[in-house]
């Protein structure tokens, strides 16, 4: 990584899921909610900001790197994203860097904020993420049932040289190291299998994606099977409208090994199309009984109000979120949630 900032990137935003079972990416059903159209999915605007980070850090973030994402404002079908980005830091423990995707209409679209630790990331206790077969039947996405859920549904997805092939061209990434059969696995791919994790487990109205917080651990490469395994980790209201946050590894192989660990966070019921006109704002003061997450970049403070809880306080086992705006020490994993506003 060299010089000051990274090169900029620009690409014409698509909307790569049109016919989506997710209708806020239909432009009738998006209207009703105050949009002008359809949102492209966060998934791929995602993709397009990995895109100048991945350039500059190469395979070493996809195998180590963290990122945590924000949605902020929607980006459209046919708008030109700008993403622009710089090191904000870098010392004996790793670089952090941040990234801006920006419209005409949005400066500040989509942000993220990345790490590239120079140790090994910190593991995770696969014991703590178990497996289980997906729903015959989903059940509707209420507060009531999502609370009741001990263990999500694994979803499991080969990444062969067709998909990858199908991905790139969705996505338009040129990058040439997710290319050919030793080809890493693009890391949207891990936050599409994370959408997966919450849409084929209950039944959902249209929703959106909010934000996600990634941990690399290890990286895949193509040919390989990928499995999801999570939970809930909490859900809560903001301003009428409900979330939930999800706790997720990816894992591969017989014998399985995490590649990758992610908190994702997303707006499962919008309220009705009087309760949407616009996404939540990032920033905006939380109300009393709404905390707010705590921002990436700094720690909490000791008696900051933490995630309202699902249904009961989190067990004293349960991990915590990874650290996304400093490289993680070896000996203490990191901690940072990530945005609820989308």
């Amino acid at each position: 990584m060299t010089g000051d900032r990274l090169p900029e990137y620009r690409v014409k935003a698509r909307n790569t899921s049109p016919t989506s079972e997710n209708k806020i990416h239909d432009d009738a059903t998006a209207r009703r909610y105050g949009f002008r159209g359809g949102l492209v999915p966060g998934v791929t605007v995602y993709a397009y900001l990995t895109v100048p980070l991945v350039a500059a850090l190469g395979s070493a973030w996809l195998e180590r790197g963290t990122a945590s994402v924000r949605f902020h404002k929607p980006v459209f079908e046919g708008e030109e994203l700008a993403v622009t980005g710089a090191p904000t830091a870098r010392d004996a423990r790793g670089a952090t860097l941040a990234l801006t995707g920006a419209t005409a209409g949005a400066p500040e679209a989509a942000t993220l904020a990345a790490t590239l630790p120079a140790g090994s990331p910190t593991p995770v206790n696969l014991a703590q993420y178990s497996t289980a077969p997906l729903p015959d039947e989903r059940p509707e996405a209420t507060r009531a049932h999502l609370g009741s859920l001990d263990v999500l549904g694994s979803p499991v997805n080969t990444y062969d040289e067709a998909a990858a092939g199908e991905w790139l061209a969705k996505v338009g990434d040129p990058l040439t190291l997710y290319r050919g059969r030793d080809g890493w696995i693009h890391p949207a791919f891990y936050l599409d299998q994370a959408n997966r994790a919450l849409r084929q487990n209950v039944r959902l109205g249209p929703w959106i994606h909010a934000g996600s917080v990634i941990r690399h651990l290890g990286g895949a490469r193509v040919g390989e099977t990928l499995t999801t395994r999570g939970r809930v980790r909490s859900l809560f209201d903001k301003k009428g409208r409900e979330f939930v946050e999800l706790d997720l590894v990816i894992v591969t192989g017989e014998r399985p090994r995490p590649v990758a660990h992610i908190l994702h966070t997303a707006v499962y019921q919008l309220g009705g199309p009087d309760m949407a006109p616009q996404t939540p704002q990032v920033g905006a003061p939380a109300k009393p009984d709404a905390p707010a997450h705590p921002q990436v970049g700094a720690p909490a403070k000791p008696d900051a109000p933490a995630h309202p809880q699902v249904a009961a306080p989190a067990k004293p086992d349960a991990p915590a979120h990874p650290q996304v705006a400093a490289p993680a020490k070896p000996d203490a994993p990191p901690a940072s949630p990530p945005a609820v506003t989308h």
